[in-house]
Order: C-alpha cells, then structure tokens, then sequence
C-alpha cells in the first residue's frame, strides 16, 4: 500500500530560523568541524584507554566497534521517532521543523547537515557522562567507536546530499536516503547503514516507477 502523506516541496537556499544573530549563525556549520571535533576526542579516547588504563588493543578494538555498532541503532531510532515526532500540537512541530523538517524542505542547505561545534562538544561530554556511569572504564573505547559511528553519519549524509551517486557499492546509500527525502519519509531511516530498517520492516515499499525516479545523479536533483 502507497503511502498518502503529502511531499512538501523542496526549496533552495538558507531558511531563517531563529531571530536572534548569535542563535540563527549557531545554526550552520561547516561539515568539516564536527568531524574534526569527533575524530580528535575519539583518537583522545583510545589513547588515553590504552595508555592510561591499560586496556590491551584487542579489548579497545573490540569496545570500539561496539560502540560503532550501538551508534547505528541510536542513530535509526532517533532519525524515526525524535527527527520525525508527530506534530500533534504546535510546539511538537515547531520543534520537529526545527531539528530535521527544515532539512526535508531545505535539502540543499548543506551547512546544516552538522551539528554546530559547540553543540558537537556538549552532546560529547553529556555521552561521555553517561556513558562513564553505565560503562566505568570501557567508556574510552566504546564512546571512541560511538562517536566515530557519528562522524561517519555525517560524512555520508553530506555526501548523498553534496555528491552524485557514486557509481560502486555504496548507490545503495544514495538511492536509500532519496527514497526517504522525495517518496516515503516514513521509510528508510537508516542513512549511514539500511541494517535497522531490515530488521524493524521500515524499507521502502516496492514501487518500481518511483525507484527509478529516485536515482538521478544526485538526491538533491
């Protein structure tokens, strides 16, 4: 069964959101600086794991990738119900627009596709909190993986977003991610990885006509 939900058209160019100067400039950011940011404290994390703590490389590597593997879940899980909550009342939408309904309608808007760097910080410190309570030392290996996990959503979400369809294994990202933007935004949440819409049936629906007209040169096209 198709689904009915009405497609918003798309826009070009930067949205205002915020009135305040200082509010709407934190809105935007380079792709460059969060990946720095994460990649910096994530090498911080397992150095210090290693030399500091004594973890022996196979335990951080192994904390690693399950860290990398969690993120993947955090990641389908917030895409679906906190990126895409219910505007069942106006502040619900007015938050909803702001976090992600400005991207679906503004898909061009490559300087915000990134968490500006001092957001980036604080949700890394909140993680690492958290974390260093559930997890005790093994935080300096999995968070390093978590936070590279993130690093590597963002990257590929600027990429199917800045780039045209790479024409090797990794289209599947590109025409995945399309079909969520101009189809069926209540499919495909995966953007780094369609693994958990697999495993929660959330993978678009078959519809030959529409897959094709996915798959142009690049999803903003």
């Amino acid at each position: 069964m198709e689904s009915t939900k009405l497609k918003r058209p798309k826009h070009k160019g930067s949205p205002q959101l915020f009135k305040n100067p200082i509010l709407e400039k934190l809105t935007h950011t380079h792709i460059s600086m969060p990946l720095i940011i994460f990649s910096v404290i994530s090498a911080a994390l397992i150095y210090y794991g290693i030399i500091e703590k004594g973890f022996e490389t196979p335990q951080m590597i192994l904390l690693f990738f399950a860290g990398l593997f969690f993120f993947t879940f955090v990641e389908y899980i917030m895409h679906r119900y906190l990126y895409h909550i219910p505007a069942t009342s106006e502040r619900k939408q007015k938050i909803s627009y702001t976090m992600h309904g400005v991207h679906h309608d503004y898909p061009k808007d490559k300087s915000r596709l990134a968490m500006p760097p001092v957001l980036s910080l604080i949700v890394a410190t909140v993680l690492f909190i958290i974390y260093r309570v559930v997890l005790g030392d093994y935080v300096f290996g999995f968070l390093a993986g978590f936070l590279i996990g993130y690093a590597g959503y963002l990257a590929v979400h600027y990429s199917v977003h800045a780039f045209k369809v790479p024409n090797n294994f990794l289209k599947i990202l590109w025409h995945h991610h399309s079909i969520h933007h101009y189809r069926e935004p209540d499919r495909a949440f995966g953007v780094s990885s369609p693994l958990w819409d697999h495993i929660f049936r959330t993978m678009p629906r078959k519809n030959p006509i529409g897959r094709r007209a996915a798959t142009g040169t690049s999803i903003d096209d």
